[in-house]
């Protein structure tokens, strides 16, 4: 991705000089939405969801933090001593990275994954919704399948996800009637991020249900573990390798 699209990196980078960022997330309907903030992906353990920190214990041994932001998750298992690789589809986010202490820190899209050798993680962490980064269901079955090629025999996949059927904004419901009548699933959505005046491409990002999690782990060589609940439409899935 160029520097000059890429607007989440550029929130990421103005955070991390010391100043306040906000990016807006833009949809395909034109809804636009405001951003928690780039703060968010700096932030300390101590101010970690409480999902997260539950979620955060089945990390075991080598990690790959897919979409790994400015690093707080990768530096905090590092940290732990953890052998850890953060990667994101932003250079300007994995400068970032670096610049904070993460050791591996690589600019890759999701879809590059492959490159990895086989059984080369043990874990792979999604946290902050990144679940959504497979897009839509066949690519996220593709890929499912090839973090099942590069993953130890008894890895897991801590992902997080949102329920877009348990959201009532009459707005969004609008928005996965009509992604249903195109023939796409209901937490489907294109977005791209801005901030000032850089404006990201557009890409897919997909909301889901358990049960529409269920249905796309489904002969990926992966199933549910457990889940953790947050109490809200978000939850963190505790994914293992099929028996």
């Amino acid at each position: 991705m160029k520097k000059d699209k890429d607007g989440f990196g550029q929130a990421i980078w103005t955070y991390f000089n010391k100043k306040e960022a906000f990016e807006i997330v833009e949809r395909d309907d034109d809804y636009i939405g405001l951003s928690g903030g780039a703060k968010e992906y700096f932030a300390e353990f101590k101010d970690w969801t409480g999902w997260e920190k539950q979620a955060i214990k089945f990390a075991k041994g080598k990690v790959l933090d897919i979409g790994c932001g400015a690093g707080r998750v990768g530096l905090y298992l590092q940290q732990k001593g953890f052998d850890v690789t953060g990667i994101d589809n932003s250079p300007l986010a994995i400068t970032v990275c670096k610049k904070r202490g993460l050791k591996k820190a690589i600019e890759m899209p999701i879809e590059k994954i492959s490159k990895f050798k086989q059984y080369s993680f043990d874990t792979i962490i999604m946290f902050g919704n990144n679940f959504g980064l497979f897009g839509n269901f066949k690519k996220a079955k593709q890929l499912l399948k090839t973090l099942c090629e590069i993953t130890s025999p008894d890895a897991l996949i801590i992902a997080e996800s949102r329920d877009p059927h348990k959201i009532d904004d009459p707005v969004h419901l609008a928005y996965h009637k009509h992604n249903i009548k195109r023939g796409r699933m209901a937490g489907q959505v294109k977005i791209r991020i801005r901030f000032r005046n850089y404006i990201g491409n557009w890409f897919e990002y997909l909301l889901v249900s358990k049960k529409e999690m269920e249905q796309i782990l489904n002969g990926t060589g992966w199933e549910i573990k457990r889940y953790i609940d947050s109490g809200n439409p978000t939850y963190i899935a505790i994914i293992k390798k099929s028996k």
